[in-house]
């Protein structure tokens, strides 16, 4: 098992979960109050986690992702200084944490955030800042 705080993303909380949340919102404000509610569901990233080197270049919002694997499972620890930025983490950990790589691969993760309906009234910066997580995890995966 993990070794990182308890998290109900990837668990508790999963694509689907998410999806049917969203797809029960009124419009782009209850979706923007449902991904800061998902963000305060996160877990803060112990201090000791928050290191610099495993900050992601290109949000504009500091973000720090950790991960490990136990037995061929991924397990992410993420966090941000901005709460939508939390709230988006919270999408994607929703998404990709206690996967294998296979899964990961194989997860459409474009097709997810386009079912939620968010991508296009992010700001730009958050948007590149949401491509930058998923790439970080791609990497990640491949390191293996």
């Amino acid at each position: 098992m993990s070794t990182f705080p308890s998290s109900p993303f990837g668990f508790d909380i999963t694509d689907t979960t998410v999806t049917d949340l969203m797809s029960e919102a009124k419009g782009w404000e209850d979706r923007y109050r449902n991904v800061i509610q998902l963000g305060k569901k996160l877990p803060k990233i112990p201090e000791d986690l928050q290191q610099d080197n495993v900050t992601i270049s290109g949000c504009e919002s500091k973000v720090w992702l950790q991960h490990e694997v136990v037995d061929g499972v991924y397990f992410f620890c993420a966090d941000s200084d901005a709460r939508i930025v939390r709230g988006l983490i919270a999408l994607v950990m929703a998404a990709l944490n206690n996967k294998t790589a296979e899964e990961i691969n194989a997860f459409d993760i474009d097709g997810y955030f386009a079912k939620l309906g968010l991508i296009e009234h992010l700001s730009p910066s958050r948007g590149n800042g949401l491509k930058a997580i998923i790439e970080t995890i791609n990497k990640l995966i491949e390191q293996v």
